[in-house]
């Protein structure tokens, strides 16, 4: 990527995020922080693109390839948001949210590698460009990164971090392995997914307001909110890997499916498949999927008219709402309020 699309992401990214505040905050009251929030993701965005840059010019390539190739950074957005809990958008507070975003990006090269992704973010994966081995290392100068980051700040954090990462490892772990012989997939497949994405989202939440110094017993909401909430936000990207068009995952339609990755739409559908033969038929045709354009679109068609897409937006809806009630002990206010909207505009995201 060259330096002047580089900018033209970050731009275009930038963009995205400040939108994205404007969404959360709907009344003049509550406003009144967006640009706080604004303000911090400046900060946060050039401290990332800082904190990855090394002298080394291979490393410094590589390290900085997904990051100038854009994201939502919702994660950073929710730390600074659950920051006004306490004392607001702090030192300390960026550098969390430096630090979780970095972590995220570190494992998009290691999950592109697992799922023999051909694309991340509208561009060739990092394994596409370089192969597996680099990609996997450029992934572990991210995480050392990361961990440099959050070593230098208060608290128990350095535990906190490895107690995330060994959630992500572990969720990518049972995703590999699969469901145990007595495991129903779905079970399975729903703790992988607030394993691997919760788990950051739920550190996300909870370290904006551990690290503003917000009181101790709003952490654990915030932990339970990001975690549910994260397991919606996959499932909604499940239904969006169906949509007619390249959406916003980067990903073009049945990516998942030609991969052989699994999603809730088809686990929904194998699990129908052993009593309705047209199920059957179905399940069996995405098994034997190639690369073939039209069998593929035609696959991905039938799936998305297919009622376990509508049953996969439902659960992704039931995860969100239980993302919300678990804000309860929160105090009732513009913060509580923007997380429910928070809530609200990831699992709306493809409607």
């Amino acid at each position: 990527m060259s330096p002047r699309d580089a900018v033209t992401r970050r731009s275009a990214n930038l963009t995205s995020q400040l939108r994205m505040t404007e969404r959360l905050f709907s009344s003049r009251e509550d406003r009144s922080i967006a640009k706080t929030i604004d303000d911090g993701l400046e900060r946060v965005e050039a401290g990332i693109l800082e904190q990855v840059a090394f002298h080394d010019e291979v490393a410094d390539v590589r390290s900085r390839y997904l990051l100038a190739a854009g994201g939502k950074r919702i994660r950073p957005v929710l730390t600074l948001l659950t920051a006004q809990l306490g004392d607001g958008v702090t030192d300390d507070v960026v550098t969390a949210a430096q630090a979780i975003e970095i972590l995220h990006v570190g494992s998009l090269y290691h999950d592109d590698v697992m799922d023999e992704a051909a694309e991340r973010r509208g561009v060739p994966s990092a394994q596409q460009v370089w192969g597996n081995s680099v990609a996997i290392l450029t992934g572990d100068l991210l995480f050392a990164r990361a961990s440099k980051l959050i070593a230098g700040l208060h608290g128990d954090g350095i535990l906190a971090q490895a107690e995330v990462f060994e959630r992500l490892v572990l969720g990518q772990l049972h995703e590999t392995v699969g469901p145990e012989p007595d495991q129903d997939p779905v079970d399975h497949y729903l703790q992988v997914l607030e394993d691997k994405t919760g788990a950051l989202i739920a550190a996300a939440a909870e370290w904006g307001a551990s690290y503003a110094n917000a009181p101790i017993e709003y952490r654990e909401p915030l932990a339970t909110f990001g975690r549910r909430i994260g397991v919606a936000f996959q499932l909604i990207d499940d239904v969006i890997d169906l949509a007619p068009e390249e959406a916003e995952t980067g990903k073009q339609a049945g990516t998942d499916l030609k991969a052989g990755v699994p999603t809730l739409p088809l686990l929904l559908l194998r699990r129908s498949a052993a009593t309705v033969p047209a199920d059957r038929a179905l399940a069996d045709r995405i098994e034997a999927l190639h690369a073939d354009g039209t069998s593929v679109d035609a696959a991905v068609a039938e799936l998305r008219a297919h009622p376990v897409t509508a049953a996969t937006r439902a659960e992704a809806i039931r995860w969100a709402d239980s993302a919300k009630a678990a804000l309860d002990p929160l105090p009732a206010g513009t913060v509580r309020r923007a997380l429910v909207r928070f809530a609200d505009l990831l699992v709306d995201r493809s409607s």
